[in-house]
């Protein structure tokens, strides 16, 4: 059996983890992805550190919350700081599919047929 680093710590841990609030600031949900915009430094906040190091490629918040072995909530909690300090980007994977038009509905039919003949 594998051991995360929190597994056995309780709610008091979180609680300071978390300096006592129960919510994140900003709605972020399990499959926002978060990349980080700077790297750790000395004196941060060790789950933080932990993140910024798990975001140098995109990753969901569901993703970090099982890599840090914390419940999601606490990680969105950490996630909202350090979106706040300008140190990840948050981005929604339906919102990079926003700015772009979808095929017209006649290439899409085109398409289906030649599929369907194959």
């Amino acid at each position: 059996m594998v051991r995360r680093e929190l597994d056995n710590e309780g709610p008091d841990r979180l609680y300071t983890v978390t300096r006592g609030r129960s919510r994140a600031d900003d709605d972020l949900d399990l499959v926002t992805l978060i990349v980080a915009k700077a790297e750790p430094v000395a004196g941060m906040q060790s789950e933080h550190a932990r993140i910024l190091r798990l975001c140098v490629t995109p990753a969901a918040v569901v993703e970090i919350s099982a890599d840090l072995g914390m419940p999601v909530g606490v990680v969105k909690i950490l996630l909202s700081d350090l979106l706040r300090a300008g140190k990840i980007t948050a981005r929604h994977p339906s919102s990079a599919r926003a700015g772009r038009q979808l095929p017209d509905a006649a290439i899409l039919k085109k398409v289906l047929v030649g599929l369907h003949n194959l």
